[in-house]
């Protein structure tokens, strides 16, 4: 009696509906025209349009939903795109999300892009060895506004976030629900410094050798006698990985302002690569043996070659390893530096250009595009041009270009079956795609040796990109492999996706000539060999095991959508269980 005296006076004071009818709200869209059910039904209240309620109120619950849900609603009708996509909302969704961050960011849209960097960040790795091998996620610090880059080192993760904070990720021992110690990685974060715009370790791929940690920051330096204020100076910072304890820096001229930082050659002669705004390069030369010891000295700042014989270029990205330097300028050409005669004989196959006594001129890579971005591995590369093609030179004794064969390629060539990257890595003997399906979903491709799980599913490796048994976030980003571990990062920036353009119908691989005969028989691609190739290699094969392995490895070589790779690489798994009972003699043509 109670509920229904306090239910009747709330009735009587909104008078939103009679005593003896129910409440029925009505969504309405000016711009979707009339309900056609709109006309009083018997039995039903009058309809109450959504818009009657105050923008704030509606702008208030709908901040209160997940983000993916907020995206999903904005799509059903013209009025809640608009209600959706309201900062206001966003600054809501952001506060809840990252309670801390007091300033909403940069760009266009600056709360909502706060909000998504925030809700789509995350960190995760797969272990090669042990028996759980499936993604984990690290600890996310609450302080991260979005994840950047990354960086893993011996023993710790670092990353870097979109205010300029880095941090520092640990594995420590941690006890498990059910009372073990067991080791974990990146499971605690502490900060190690603010204001940081790049960072650097030993280019190596094996994680052993970096010791130390390379911060380009941004700091405060106090006035200097006759002059007032103080002025912001741009340094490096030299912190050791396993502790985060800082043992070396060093400070520029106000004047010099940078934005990257690599590291290239052996750790008695480090050598530091660093590039301006304007997209000039410095390079400065330190001894890492000795950065331990408590004493101070004097390095030299100079301009590297690369921007003294051609002060036209503008550099844009700068990629290294060990004995090698890429560059990539604003106009998509790539320029090299190769200090070894034998890194320079696997990329480029010859020795002929090769100068020891001048190992800094830069060598210019003839492609027919421009490069959008860049993978250096040790004696391989991998290069994304515009229209999304992918290109490998260098050594492939494993099968690391991915080109289907083993054969080394001294200039850039196409890897045909793959288009529009996400991002790509070139690694010591192996390399790593990963892509989009048009359903929005990511895969993981690799290529090369597969020894000691570094290519989940496929132990004996691959000469071409296969799919990798490794399940990858919707929104990862970008990806980097060491001897124990992959790791892949998450986080979605709705101003910075790279742009491919389609490729001109002139320039399709595939497409007849204007000269041709329309009737006339058309295999430029040579498929037909192909595919009578594919056939020899498969009847080479003694046991049936065996060649179901090769059909596996011909359907990724072969120019296929990935769902229909899938369904043959699924299909030839059902029958190989199928036929797991056959003995392992040679098999029979009848088999």
């Amino acid at each position: 009696m109670v509920r229904k005296s306090r239910r009747r006076r709330l009735q009587k004071f909104t008078g939103l509906c009679r005593q003896e009818e129910g409440l029925r709200v009505k969504r309405s869209c000016p711009s979707c025209g009339p309900d056609p059910g709109g006309e009083e039904k018997k039995g039903r209240g009058n309809p109450i349009s959504v818009q009657l309620f105050p923008p704030e109120l509606v702008e208030h619950i709908i901040s209160f939903l997940p983000v993916r849900d907020v995206v999903a609603l904005g799509q059903t009708c013209h009025y809640f795109h608009e209600v959706c996509d309201a900062e206001g909302v966003w600054r809501r969704i952001c506060r809840r999300l990252s309670p801390r961050l007091r300033e909403q960011g940069s760009g266009v849209r600056p709360w909502k892009r706060a909000a998504i960097l925030n809700y789509t960040k995350g960190l995760y790795f797969q272990a090669f060895g042990g028996r759980r091998r499936c993604l984990s996620k690290s600890v996310a610090p609450l302080l991260a506004h979005g994840y950047r880059r990354f960086l893993p080192t011996k023993d710790h993760v670092f990353i870097l976030d979109y205010t300029g904070t880095l941090f520092f990720l640990k594995n420590a021992l941690v006890s498990s629900t059910l009372g073990q110690i067991q080791w974990k990685r990146a499971c605690r974060y502490v900060v190690l410094c603010r204001g940081a715009k790049d960072f650097a370790s030993d280019p190596r791929c094996d994680t052993v050798y970096r010791k130390y940690l390379y911060v380009l920051a941004t700091r405060e330096q106090p006035a200097v006698v006759g002059t007032t204020g103080s002025r912001a100076c741009d340094c490096v910072e030299v912190y050791l990985q396993s502790s985060g304890q800082r043992v070396f820096k060093m400070t520029f001229h106000h004047s010099m302002s940078f934005k990257q930082i690599v590291l290239v050659g052996q750790e008695n002669q480090r050598a530091l690569l660093l590039l301006t705004e304007e997209g000039k390069i410095y390079s400065l030369v330190v001894n890492e043996t000795q950065l331990d010891q408590p004493r101070s000295y004097t390095v030299q700042l100079a301009l590297r070659k690369v921007s003294r014989c051609l002060p036209h270029l503008r550099v844009t990205r700068m990629a290294s390893n060990q004995s090698s330097t890429l560059y990539i300028t604003d106009q998509g050409g790539v320029y090299f530096e190769v200090h070894t005669p034998g890194v320079y004989r696997d990329l480029f196959g010859t020795l002929q250009a090769f100068d020891p006594l001048d190992q800094q001129m830069p060598l210019a890579l003839s492609l027919p595009a421009k490069i959008l971005f860049c993978a250096l591995g040790y004696n391989h590369l991998g290069l994304v041009d515009e229209f999304g093609r992918i290109f490998m030179q260098g050594n492939n004794r494993y099968g690391q270009l991915g080109t289907g064969d083993k054969m080394d390629r001294g200039e850039p060539t196409q890897v045909h079956y793959l288009q529009r990257p996400i991002a790509l890595w070139c690694g010591l003997n192996h390399s790593l795609v990963l892509s989009q399906g048009s359903d929005f979903s990511k895969e993981l491709l690799g290529c090369g040796c597969g020894a000691g799980g570094r290519l989940p599913g496929w132990p004996k490796g691959s000469a071409s990109f296969v799919k990798l048994h490794v399940k990858v976030p919707l929104c990862a980003c970008s990806l980097c492999s060491t001897r124990e571990c992959l790791y892949m990062l998450s986080s979605h920036d709705i101003e910075h996706h790279p742009t491919y353009r389609d490729l001109p119908a002139s320039r399709v691989v595939g497409t007849p000539e204007p000269g041709l005969g329309a009737g006339a028989p058309q295999d430029p691609g040579g498929a037909a060999r192909a595919c009578e190739e594919y056939l020899s290699q498969i009847h080479s094969c003694p046991t049936l095991q065996d060649r179901m392995e090769k059909m596996k490895e011909i359907v990724g070589w072969m120019p296929l959508m990935a769902a229909q790779k899938d369904f043959f690489w699924e299909a030839l798994d059902m029958l190989q269980r199928a036929a797991g009972g056959v003995g392992p003699g040679p098999s029979t043509p009848e088999s």
